[in-house]
């Protein structure tokens, strides 16, 4: 048995693999030339990197070997052995490392595991409840100050509630024992009968429409006729909305067009005269066409609601039909603008009949003496009268 003690010794130093420290070390073994004293035991190194550094300086290898046998890096292992938690990978991988690299320096791998969990504890599990006598103590009391809390609760409630109870008044009885004068239907104080309501009075007008402003020197020059100083004017109509021109204006120039067609929304317009197109586009909102005068032509549309019609500046409704005359527009123009003509010129003979009315005797002229005469607009060269003297 001796012998084969020693075989088996020589056998296992000669193949550089260290016995495990189990305590019971034959003398033959210690005698042996290649006998080495084995490492203490992972426990008794002041830390786990210690114990593991001593391990490995006792085996005689260096860190490029066991690296290669235990397949973990260098730098991990270093950091095993200086103790250097941060530069390890996450706690699996480290306990892995700890038992590889106990296994391949002799060293029991489930001890080496519990030292690196008791160094390293583990921050991710949650605290255990506290344990022992005296907790239990405690948790035996713990209904009693349980109670005695809510009796205090209780007690304090309960004052405030019947403290404010009690602040509370009683009903009473009001002093009131009839209803003031004052306070009847109709009645009012010093007086026993009801007051009496006149009759009804008309409703005031809606509106009032002011004089319309004419601009100095213009009604004279438009008209001929010298407006009188103090006179009153005289309203011919209600004005219609004016021209406002939002976007391009084709057609005809301002002096020598009546009938001017402006576009509500996008539409196509086409003006012919015979076979010739006078005017083709597909206008935008807001875009207008001066109809010249004395043409004849056809407006074609195809929505005559989408175009409004301005004569004279002013609006006249949108287009009759698709394919409107523009001699139609051109004479109700020229109908317009005899209407208006006319109505200045009996707004002048009233207003001359007003002066003759106002003038002392002395001041007359002479019969023999005839009035200057006063040119009078031709109804074919316009208007002749102010917008605003226009009728709808």
């Amino acid at each position: 048995m001796r012998d084969a003690s020693a075989d088996v010794a020589g056998a296992m130093l000669g193949s550089g693999v260290m016995a495990l420290d189990t305590g019971n070390v034959p003398d033959e073994f210690k005698a042996h030339p290649d006998w080495k004293d084995p490492v203490p035991p992972i426990t008794a190194a002041p830390t786990l990197g210690a114990g593991l550094r001593d391990a490995r300086v006792a085996s005689g290898r260096s860190l490029a070997e066991l690296s290669t046998a235990t397949r973990v890096h260098t730098r991990y292992l270093t950091a095993l052995e200086e103790n250097d938690w941060s530069v390890l990978p996450t706690r699996v991988f480290s306990i892995g490392y700890v038992r590889a690299y106990a296994h391949a320096l002799g060293l029991d791998e489930q001890l080496a595991v519990e030292r690196f969990k008791r160094d390293v504890p583990d921050g991710s599990v949650p605290l255990q409840p506290p344990v022992g006598v005296a907790f239990e103590e405690v948790r035996r009391h713990s209904p009693r100050v349980i109670a005695a809390v809510a009796v205090v609760i209780v007690a304090v409630l309960g004052w405030n509630v019947f403290q404010r109870v009690n602040l509370m008044d009683a009903p009473s009885r009001s002093d009131l024992v009839e209803v003031p004068e004052t306070w009847r239907l109709g009645g009012v104080l010093g007086q026993g009968a009801p007051a009496a309501l006149s009759a009804p009075q008309p409703a005031p007008a809606d509106q009032t429409v002011p004089v319309l402003y004419v601009t100095p020197g213009l009604e004279e020059q438009l008209t001929g006729v010298a407006p009188t100083e103090g006179g009153v004017e005289v309203s011919t109509g209600p004005v219609a909305r004016a021209f406002n021109p939002r976007g391009a204006v084709h057609g005809a120039a301002a002096g020598s067009s009546d009938v001017i067609i402006q576009a509500r929304r996008p539409a196509y317009v086409v003006v012919r005269s015979g076979e010739r197109v006078v005017f083709a586009r597909q206008m935008a909102a807001g875009e207008a066409w001066r109809a010249p005068r004395g043409m004849t032509a056809v407006i074609d549309v195809a929505d005559p609601v989408a175009f409004d019609v301005y004569m004279f500046g002013e609006h006249a409704g949108s287009l009759p039909q698709a394919q409107t005359p523009l001699a139609t527009l051109n004479g109700q123009a020229q109908a317009k603008a005899r209407q208006s003509a006319a109505a200045a010129e009996a707004a002048a003979r009233e207003r001359a009949t007003r002066e003759a009315a106002a003038t002392p005797p002395a001041a007359t002229a002479s019969p023999t003496q005839a009035p200057p005469s006063r040119p009078t607009p031709a109804a074919s060269e316009g208007p002749g009268v102010p917008y605003d003297a226009l009728p709808g």
